[in-house]
């Protein structure tokens, strides 16, 4: 009842009703979004096209964004022009992508990606419905229904400054539903990180996953398994850094979608310190995201994986193995097993062992280690990283405070700081390093790698 009548209120006043396909043409004084709101780039691209023959509409998230006054991190384009025509009106772009081609313009500090319409017929797809190759083009209401969400299927002209909304998604912005395009089932099997963006926009928008959508995802997660692991990342990376991490795997969790996504993340989350580490990690990263402070991907998948990484280091201790070693196998172990699902890049996985590494390099406090150890490229990140396992009570907020001031005062406080440093910190040499189990270099990781029941094990 409600979204008729918010079909009547967003209804172009001066047309007639809709007729059953025809999309709903909703006017700039009607939907509020104001011509100057829009990228400039993407404008550019749409008159260049357009002034080329050829249909051309911002699409997708930017619309959606601006309609909920948020503002859009990029703007996407969609067009009745080819990739091949696409490029011959841009000198400078160039056309990306084999399961979907698409043209990257660049303009100024932006790139807008454009993309041809897709028809609605049959495509190349695997034995489980999974989309291999989409690059049969159509008409823009065919465009719109190969769409996954009603909310992402509204079309802007800002020749006209009009939303072409096919399947009703102000209404539902409206309602804050997010509601499939088609049945839930056949979509998810075209494209299962569909589940995961359902989770992730649910929670970036205030929405609520319209039940028909919501209920496939539980028993449809394993289709999860069969999509490449360097898409996976990319989607994995999108939610985590979307200034509402804390909601999404909250989410995750509950449609039980975290299981496989990262190394035991469901086993971590199921131990308070493990969970009491993560969280603290994601609500820094949404808070750095919300002021649009810079964020690092590496230094949150190493907080998420760091618990797993403390466990396989008391492991191999354990074993016998000197501390040193035993934490660089740890964490070979730890991104190996990750590789398997997500792909981290060599970049990000290099940053991750970095942040590792350090760590018990700030237990020695003694003779030229900290003068080396604050002029270390990563020591600021390393330092961010040693205060989150404080405040997740791994280890003493004593350590990452007397860095703070080592790193801040003058020569002669550094002296007295480092003479003020109990003598149970003086690094040990040698052989005699190796024969004690107790010795410092051991306890470096003694926060972190104690027994599963301190409440230091995770963090």
């Amino acid at each position: 009842m409600i979204r008729k009548l918010l079909r009547k209120v967003f209804a172009p006043r001066a047309a007639k009703p809709a007729l059953p396909g025809e999309p709903a043409r909703i006017s700039a004084a009607q939907h509020g979004i104001r011509r100057e709101q829009v990228s400039r780039a993407a404008i550019k691209v749409c008159s260049t096209l357009q002034d080329g023959g050829h249909q051309a509409y911002i699409v997708g998230g930017a619309i959606r964004d601006l309609l909920i006054g948020q503002q859009p991190k990029d703007h996407d384009v969609a067009t009745s022009a080819t990739p091949e025509e696409v490029r011959a009106l841009f000198r400078r772009s160039r056309i990306i992508g084999r399961r979907f081609k698409i043209v990257h313009v660049p303009s100024g500090a932006e790139t807008i990606e454009v993309s041809t319409f897709r028809a609605n017929q049959s495509t190349e797809t695997d034995r489980h419905g999974r989309v291999l190759a989409d690059n049969t083009y159509g008409t823009q209401a065919e465009d719109a229904i190969r769409r996954d969400f009603t909310v992402n299927a509204l079309y802007y002209d800002p020749a006209t400054e009009i939303i072409i909304d096919y399947h009703h998604g102000v209404a539902d912005l409206r309602q804050k539903t997010l509601r499939m395009i088609g049945e839930p089932r056949a979509r998810y099997r075209e494209d299962p990180v569909r589940m995961l963006r359902a989770v992730r926009l649910a929670a970036k928008l205030g929405l609520v996953i319209d039940p028909a959508a919501r209920a496939p995802i539980r028993d449809m997660a394993t289709l999860l398994e069969n999509v490449p692991s360097a898409r996976l990342f990319d989607e994995m990376l999108k939610l985590l850094m979307s200034g509402n991490a804390v909601r999404c795997i909250g989410q995750l969790r509950e449609e039980g979608l975290h299981h496989g996504l990262l190394p035991m993340l469901d086993v971590i989350l199921d131990q308070p310190v493990g969970e009491r580490f993560i969280w603290l990690a994601l609500e820094n990263t949404d808070e750095r995201v919300r002021a649009d402070k810079p964020v690092s991907p590496s230094f949150l998948f190493a907080a998420l994986l760091w618990p797993e990484v403390t466990r396989k280091w008391k492991e191999r201790q354990d074993a016998g193995e000197p501390p040193y070693p035993a934490l660089f196998g740890a964490m070979d172990d730890t991104l190996g097993t990750q590789a398997t699902r997500l792909a981290i890049t060599r970049r990000i996985a290099g940053d991750i062992k970095d942040l590792w590494a350090l760590q018990p390099r700030f237990d020695k406090r003694t003779g030229k280690m900290p003068f080396r150890l604050i002029e270390h490229p990563r020591f600021r990140a390393g330092w961010d990283f040693l205060h989150l396992r404080a405040a997740a009570g791994g280890i003493a907020q004593e350590l990452p405070d007397w860095w703070d001031r080592f790193a801040h005062v003058g020569h002669d406080e550094r002296e007295a700081l480092l003479h003020a440093t109990p003598k149970s910190e003086t690094p040990r040499r040698g052989r005699r390093r190796r024969r004690s189990s107790s010795s410092g270099n051991n306890g470096s990781g003694s926060g972190d790698q104690g027994a599963s029941s301190t409440p230091h094990a995770a963090s």
